[in-house]
């Protein structure tokens, strides 16, 4: 099939990829020009584990393309995807205006065939409605020249190219049955192994992206209550989430303590559910709170640190982990850059390190810092280690480099990474999240097997 895609940021361009892994002839539409040379050059603009080796293989093999030109992909495609921003007012509603902006664009150009327009961006629930409206009101007929049809997308960074390529589901919004059964067809491929297509009405298949980041959300907040009030009683919360998790009602996923969630999907989502509630008068008192103690969660580590330190002028800090998460250099709404602003904005000093989202957190933070490329550069003559993301380097570092370099052996674990009595017994100083402080051990360099934990 020949599909378009508007936009070429992440979801565009992950979702252009799978589809053209599956032989259809995608084009993409970007107004950068700098941007389309360099992905028509077989350079990708993201990092996204396993996107690299599909990326360049549709490109050699002439099913991906990319062009500045909107009229060009819309000419030769039947199915257009919309993939624009969709970025929070200062309100928190979402911003349509690039999805509305290009929807006026294309009107001037679906005359001579019919189109499906597909909202991939997450968009509010009347989107698909408002955009029907907008074609209509350039005397296009709706069922003749054009449908438009809700398309979410449920992708995780850091391993959104499973997530397209065996989805555990598709969600289809459209009241068209001829619409539904074309891009029932376009996504048969991926669902070989039985995982449902569900196809509904546009206004419902808005509302399940929304509903899910939501819900997925409130996990994490919960488990950060109930992290907070296992520091209060005594307990662990480490324990407390694995006795839940096993619950097949509850489920592990999204279960860990932390410093609470970030990234380009929940925060915007969240706050955009939450404003559309509103719109419609309704008072969506959970979600409020959700994002209350997520704030608060942040709030939490600052203060555990300056606890600990008292007045920050002048201390150093060394940072692991500037992503939202591990496995993606998106680091929009992390949690860390939140907490070393705060930092800086005391006198502190930061050295900061991650494997893949150094760059963009240079670009992003308000307050200068120093960074190294180095995971132990950042250690030395810093006061305490603070660990915000869980890449797997991180998990085991050599701990006589960790504990010899730091001013002060002092751990400020954002991520519950390491066991509180095996690092108190290599003499570290270690502050957790819901987990008891324990007592760090007089040892120097003593081997890992003669430690008693």
């Amino acid at each position: 099939m020949k599909l378009a895609f508007i936009g070429t940021g992440y979801v565009g361009l992950v979702s252009a990829t799978a589809f053209a892994e599956m032989g259809n002839d995608v084009t993409c539409v970007d107004v950068d020009q700098t941007k389309v040379d360099k992905l028509s050059q077989g350079k990708l603009t993201i990092y996204e584990p396993g996107l690299d080796e599909l990326f360049v293989r549709s490109i050699r093999e002439g099913r991906l393309h990319f062009t500045t030109k909107l009229v060009e992909a819309v000419d030769k495609s039947t199915i257009i995807f919309l993939t624009l921003p969709t970025p929070p007012q200062e309100d928190g509603s979402a911003d349509l205006s690039y999805v509305m902006g290009v929807t006026h664009q294309l009107a001037a150009m679906m005359v001579n065939s019919y189109k499906v327009i597909v909202t991939k961006s997450t968009v509010p629930v009347g989107t698909a409605d408002k955009i029907r409206a907008a074609l209509e009101s350039h005397n296009l007929k709706a069922g003749h020249h054009f449908d438009v049809v809700s398309n979410p997308e449920f992708l995780r960074e850091g391993s959104a190219i499973q997530d397209f390529m065996k989805p555990e589901r598709v969600v289809i919004g459209t009241r068209n049955p001829a619409a539904a059964e074309l891009m029932r067809h376009l996504y048969e491929p991926f669902v070989r192994n039985g995982n449902p297509i569900i196809v509904m009405d546009e206004r419902s298949a808005e509302l399940v992206k929304y509903a899910s980041n939501g819900f997925l959300a409130m996990k994490i907040s919960f488990i950060n209550e109930i992290a907070n009030l296992c520091e209060a009683v005594g307990a662990d919360v480490e324990r407390v989430r694995l006795g839940m998790g096993k619950d097949s009602r509850i489920g592990t996923q999204f279960l860990y303590a932390g410093l609470g969630y970030g990234g380009s999907c929940f925060p915007k989502d969240v706050q955009a559910l939450a404003r559309t509630s509103k719109e419609f008068d309704y008072d969506f008192q959970i979600l409020n709170a959700v994002m209350d103690v997520n704030q608060k969660q942040r709030e939490n580590m600052l203060a555990k640190i300056i606890g600990r330190f008292g007045d920050l002028n002048g201390k150093q800090f060394g940072i692991w982990g500037l992503s939202f998460k591990p496995n993606t250099d998106d680091v929009r709404e992390a949690p860390a850059l939140w907490l070393i602003e705060q930092l800086v904005t005391r006198g502190a000093k930061v050295v900061a390190y991650d494997p893949e989202g150094l760059e963009n957190a240079l670009k992003t933070l308000k307050v200068e810092i120093k960074w190294s490329s180095d995971r132990n550069e950042v250690l030395p003559e810093s006061d305490a280690l603070i660990v915000c993301t869980e890449w797997n380097e991180f998990r085991n570092p050599d701990w006589n480099i960790v504990k010899n370099s730091l001013k002060t052996p002092i751990i400020f674990d954002g991520r519950n990474l390491y066991d509180p009595h095996f690092v108190a017994g290599l003499g570290f100083e270690y502050h957790s999240i819901g987990r008891q402080y324990i007592e760090p051990k007089k040892v120097e360099n003593v081997p890992f097997y003669k430690i008693a934990v």
